[in-house]
């Protein structure tokens, strides 16, 4: 990878993490068109920006999370269905991984999220805060955290939906979803560390390093910019979004 690569993967990492349109799409898209070869450097680097991204979360949130133990309560009771099923069927979610799958869950995501667009009246929410979420809405995103174990489902949308379906406002959902990335991120970048040990090595450090401030930074302002998104627009265009990105993987990738 050269530096001009890394640059470009890690500012697609850090806008396209927390977004409800799956990072694993455009991580194969991107790869695939700059030929960069799935070697151990390409490892190295996915955990590098991985752990950048979840930081940039934790740096964001800082103060909440500080004086917040009831919200880091919440956010480890929404992780509890994910860590089981991610635990007792890893073989068989891996083996899901295709091209194939990734689109048609990107059309599927795509159209769920229309239909409850469709349906969803945030007048009616009765919460609107991180700090009003109830250990009960935290299970239920949860749970809908769960399908993001399929291949290009994307955990931010799977976790929004989860949110919107339990009477959050937009807001809400998209804040509690970036805090419910931080178990499920962590835990999936360390679990990647343990796998691939024997390829860690300082041998393309600069690699990292600019991976990581370059993922830091792009994630950090992509919060932010989505957060006053969310404020004033809904999630409609991601949904259209997703299904022109999967019928666009079904034809060139698949």
């Amino acid at each position: 990878m050269d530096i001009l690569q890394v640059i470009i993967l890690s500012i697609v990492e850090g806008v396209i993490e927390l977004l409800p349109i799956s990072s694993t799409g455009h991580m194969i898209v991107v790869s695939h068109l700059m030929n960069i070869p799935q070697n151990s450097t390409h490892v190295n680097f996915e955990i590098a920006v991985q752990l950048s991204a979840i930081l940039a979360v934790c740096y964001q949130y800082l103060d909440k999370l500080r004086r917040g133990l009831d919200l880091w309560k919440k956010v480890l009771v929404s992780f509890i269905p994910t860590g089981i099923v991610g635990l007792l069927f890893y073989k068989e979610i891996t083996a899901l991984f295709s091209v194939t799958t990734v689109a048609l869950t990107f059309i599927l995501g795509g159209i769920v999220f229309l239909v409850v667009e469709w349906f969803y009246r945030e007048d009616k929410c009765t919460t609107r805060s991180l700090e009003d979420i109830t250990y009960r809405q935290s299970l239920m995103v949860g749970v809908a955290q769960v399908f993001s174990l399929i291949p290009g489902t994307s955990r931010s949308g799977a976790t929004i939906i989860g949110g919107l379906l339990s009477n959050l406002d937009r807001k809400a959902a998209t804040e509690f979803s970036f805090l419910c990335a931080i178990p499920v991120i962590l835990t999936a970048t360390l679990f990647s560390m343990y796998k691939n040990l024997e390829n860690l090595d300082t041998g393309d450090i600069y690699i990292l390093i600019v991976g990581f401030v370059v993922t830091f930074i792009t994630t950090l302002l992509t919060v932010r910019l989505f957060l006053k998104y969310v404020e004033k627009y809904n999630f409609v265009p991601f949904g259209i979004y997703r299904i022109v990105f999967g019928l666009i993987l079904l034809l060139f990738f698949s």
